[in-house]
């Protein structure tokens, strides 16, 4: 059995490891933020210890412990907490890295709970890393633009733009749109092009549909 200062070591472990990968996930706003990320690695972190501890000395031998039951319930229950932070925005999707991050830090818990420090303390500094550094920008480079066009209010103009946009690997981040009383429609996304892309050309194609009257980059 544990001492009251190792249990009380490993909930205060549970803490930081949360905490730091909460603090990114606050910093930019998202909805499970610190507060979330410290309360998941400290509750999978105490569900581990009772999983392993609390039920030792059930069944003969140990033939009815197994400490991998509760821990396996909340490996599958926390895809419903993470399922909550994922919201659809227009043609984007918000939420998946931190529905992420949370599945993350409950594993750390976990691996905390049971005394597996080494691997709690590189898996919490390579998931600060990935998240700060957002190494997709150095793997796949993109560059964010701002698009904006003045298409006619048809039905499936939208999604003939979504769809022309995504043969050319353009990502859209976000899109806003303002219709007038005269049948316009006024469209601003913030989209990521792949490296070298040719604007032109691409220009070319969007105006190429056939309610697209105006179109600008910044």
């Amino acid at each position: 059995m544990l001492t009251q200062w190792e249990v009380i070591l490993r909930l205060v472990l549970a803490v930081a490891a949360g905490g730091l990968i909460g603090i990114e996930r606050e910093i930019h706003g998202r909805a499970a933020g610190f507060r979330t990320q410290i309360l998941v690695c400290l509750g999978s972190t105490l569900i581990m210890l009772i999983s392993i501890y609390g039920f030792a000395e059930s069944g003969i031998d140990g033939s009815r412990w197994d400490p991998g039951r509760l821990a396996a319930q909340v490996v599958s229950g926390i895809g419903f907490l993470g399922a909550g932070t994922i919201l659809r925005e227009g043609l984007s999707i918000k939420g998946l890295t931190t529905a992420a991050s949370l599945w993350v830090v409950a594993g750390i818990g976990l691996a905390i709970g049971s005394g597996f420090y080494l691997g709690a303390v590189i898996a919490t500094l390579l998931a600060v890393l990935t998240l700060v550094n957002k190494l997709e920008q150095y793997l796949l480079p993109h560059e964010e633009r701002s698009l904006r066009l003045q298409v006619a209010d048809r039905p499936g103009q939208l999604a003939a733009i979504a769809t022309l946009l995504g043969q050319r690997r353009v990502n859209i981040r976000t899109m806003t749109v303002d219709t007038t009383d005269d049948g316009e429609c006024y469209v601003e996304m913030r989209v990521e092009t792949p490296h070298g892309i040719q604007l032109e050309g691409l220009m070319q194609e969007l105006s190429s549909l056939s309610e697209v009257k105006e179109i600008s980059w910044q």
